[in-house]
């Protein structure tokens, strides 16, 4: 979605990429484009996301404009896309292993006569007629893409790999050419054909398993996918037809068999069954549906046959929802990352400086063979330079995270939230629907005189009501109700309704609206109220313009999971607060049956947000937690904001989390999520600048006049390669170390 009502925000994947440099480069060429508002190019995920004026520019001029950058676009729709990405995948992992395994086999010998046979009969000429088909042929698209790169005057990790493989190479060429000439001059020809093939295999070794790597990171939504089926059996006319889902329309009938999954989001018209909901609820016992359940799409059906009619298909579905959410988490970029990604845009030409500096250096300030020295001190420093550990820091360890996050019912809309929830020190819960169950039911009536002549007229004010507590007073009179009709209906905010039936006002509501309106209670009525009320239930008093005509007890009983919840967050160390629009008695009862020590009662809605800004200016970092449309104003203003999965719409729009199952155990379940991303996020960094920041001076030789010690090439290639494969291995590690206990989804 744009926040830009005139803009367009799209998600496309980015071909030709192979570095962080290309990412920072293939953002700034769209940057540039006319018409372009923001973007942002994630080098793990592969992807470019993009808002624009649709009125200034088309998806075919930003292609054109990556095109010329020296990338391409992939412009598919999302199914064909996915499946295209794949084959990509696919064909770039076989043609990696193909060349890796071939450079390895070609530079074995090189490798061999370089170490041990020196001296040989030929073995200059047999190292080179090794070598050349390793870096012309297998090592190919490193000059073509360097080659690209310098036509653009950019250049990026395929730069550097030209430039070292392409210098080393000549220069043994010539020095294998000229090598009696040379003697003649008394200087002693070194020949690198050995560094510049296994350099090429180093890194085409790195690239295969960074490649593999990744694909690894992307498991959750491979998972996701494979939960949709490809066919369903439509009823027409009671004939069963084999239809792609692609095919399927909202009100068709489709029958699911024992042990199918479930196509589309829709509602059951005919059997019985139990349902495996397992993959958006956590809870591992099946759940049993009958006419009028609704059934979702992923979900698996167990043992019986039913019919259901389809209501949301393609990308309405929740599980399309759920798949596209996490999908753009994993492409947003943590706050983090800014920061990599302009180090990256002038890594690779810092690092030519240095290279640059370093053969200058070593040609100055003299040592022997000065000139060969200088320029293979050059070629190492262009090797061991990586900024691809760099970019994959924190894109690996997010989209881990994030799919781990998924496969636990937990939905993180962008990084920044996933990176935020680390620090939460202050947690406001709201009441109904996040504490207790959301299914509140009438327990206790009372009546003025035992009276209920007016019944009618109470449940006709709330069959217009759209509070939870108004549809459990719904359904507790609905068998016996007779609808009246009622005018001038009107919402009363935190505090209940009103409306007009034969010329006289009525009242729903709150005591505080009765009170307001000046209507006369009576002591018994208010004796029950006192006596519900000091059992945790919620009282809603029924008025006409003069007195009070019966009180009501509605029940929400408190969730098995929300105690438990409670006293993790409070052992991490993290305040509690309740808010409520409920009266003081039961919410007091229910921080007392839960442990919450702060709680505040009878809150308006924008009194929450307030509330949240409040602790903010305290310098807490909080999270609102809520279900409800009137959580809405405080999940947006809370530094992250907590929706329940089986809230309202507008809540889970607003909210960066989502906990599909409702469960509160799953709030500490993100904040530990959080905790080990950020962890290994940290640890990436790093790792990432360490390598470069102690490997760059010591290829340039900055051991020699200590210890004369002095990088070989084909040990920085070695390194450089596994720096990338570390980084992505260590951000594939959250995978085991998060939730061991808890987690119940299993796909």
């Amino acid at each position: 979605m744009s926040k830009n009502k005139n803009t367009i925000t799209q998600t496309f994947p980015i071909l030709g990429m192979s570095c962080a440099a290309c990412a920072s480069g293939a953002e700034n060429i769209v940057k540039q484009t006319q018409g372009i508002v923001s973007a942002s190019v994630n080098f793990a995920t592969g992807n470019l996301t993009v808002e624009y004026f649709p009125s200034a520019t088309s998806i075919a001029e930003i292609k054109k404009a990556v095109q010329k950058g020296g990338y391409d676009l992939l412009i598919e729709n999302e199914e064909e896309q996915q499946q295209t990405l794949e084959n990509i995948h696919e064909e770039k992992l076989k043609k990696l292993k193909f060349k890796t395994t071939w450079a390895i086999i070609f530079s074995l010998p090189v490798v061999i006569i370089g170490m041990f046979f020196m001296n040989m009969p030929y073995g200059n000429e047999t190292s080179w007629l090794f070598a050349t088909p390793v870096v012309f042929w297998l090592g190919k698209d490193f000059f073509v893409n360097a080659w690209k790169q310098a036509q653009h005057r950019t250049a990026n990790m395929d730069t550097l790999v030209a430039l070292s493989t392409g210098i080393a190479y000549i220069f043994s060429v010539a020095m294998m050419v000229f090598a009696e000439s040379l003697h003649r001059m008394g200087i002693h020809p070194h020949i690198y054909f050995e560094a510049a093939s296994v350099i090429i295999a180093f890194i085409l070794l790195g690239r295969y398993l960074e490649e593999k790597a990744k694909g690894n990171t992307s498991t959750a939504i491979k998972k996701l996918m494979g939960l949709q089926p490809k066919t369903v059996v439509v009823l027409d006319e009671n004939t069963e037809k084999i239809t792609p889902i692609g095919e399927v329309n909202a009100g068709d009938i489709i029958l699911v068999k024992p042990g199918e999954k479930i196509a589309v989001d829709g509602v059951v018209t005919l059997g019985t069954s139990f349902v495996d909901e397992s993959m958006l609820s956590g809870e591992p016992v099946p759940v049993q549906k009958s006419k009028g359940e609704k059934v979702y799409a992923g979900t698996i059906n167990q043992k019986g046959s039913f019919q259901f009619q389809a209501k949301k298909v393609g990308k309405e579905t929740l599980l399309a929802q759920i798949i596209k959410t996490v999908q753009d988490a994993q492409g947003s970029k943590a706050p983090v990352q800014k920061l990599v990604d302009k180090i990256a845009a002038i890594f690779v030409p810092t690092v030519l400086a240095i290279a640059v500096l370093t053969f200058a250096l070593w040609v100055i300030l003299g040592a022997e063979n000065q000139w060969v020295q200088g320029l293979i001190s050059a070629v190492t420093v262009l090797i061991i330079a990586c900024p691809c550990a760099l970019g994959l820091a924190t894109p690996t360890a997010i989209m881990v995270g994030v799919g781990k996050g998924a496969e636990n019912g937990i939905l993180i809309k962008d990084a920044e939230s996933l990176e935020s929830a680390n620090k939460i020190n202050a947690i406001i819960l709201d009441k109904t629907g996040t504490i207790t169950e959301g299914k509140p039911q009438v327990t206790d009536i009372q009546w003025l005189n035992d009276e209920d002549t007016t019944e009618n007229i109470l449940v006709s004010i709330e069959k217009q009501s759209e509070h939870p507590l108004a549809e459990a007073v719904v359904g507790c009179f609905n068998k016996n109700f007779d609808k009246v009709e009622i005018s001038d209906f009107q919402s009363i905010t935190g505090k209940g309704a009103k409306a007009i039936f034969n010329d006289k006002m009525y009242f729903v509501g709150n005591q505080k609206l009765l009170l307001e309106n000046h209507i006369n209670i009576d002591a018994k009525l208010i004796e029950k109220a006192d006596e519900w009320t000091h059992q945790a239930k919620t009282v809603i008093w029924f008025a006409d313009s003069q007195k009070a005509l019966s009180v009501l007890a509605i029940s929400d009983k408190i969730k098995e999971t929300s105690i438990q919840a409670i006293e993790e967050l409070q052992q991490m160390g993290i305040e509690l607060y309740m808010l409520t629009g409920d009266n003081e008695t039961t919410a007091k009862a229910i921080a007392q049956q839960t442990g919450i020590e702060h709680y505040q009662a009878e809150v308006l809605p924008q009194d929450k947000a307030d509330f949240v800004k409040k602790l903010q200016s305290q310098g807490k970092v909080v999270a609102m937690v809520g279900d409800g449309i009137n959580d809405s104003t405080a999940l947006a203003t809370a530094d992250v904001s907590i929706a329940m999965g089986k809230g309202s719409d507008i809540a889970m729009d607003v909210a960066k989390m989502t906990l599909i199952s409702s469960d509160l155990t799953k709030i500490p379940q993100a904040i530990r999520l959080s905790k080990h991303t950020v962890t290994t996020v940290r640890q990436n960094l790093f790792w990432a600048f360490i390598y470069n920041l102690i490997g760059i001076p010591v290829a340039a030789g900055i051991l020699y006049p200590i210890n004369g010690f002095l990088l070989n090439p084909m040990l920085a290639g070695a390194a450089m390669a596994l720096s990338s494969v570390s980084v992505v291995g260590n951000s594939l590690r959250l995978k085991k170390k998060l939730f061991p206990k808890t987690s119940f989804v299993n796909f």
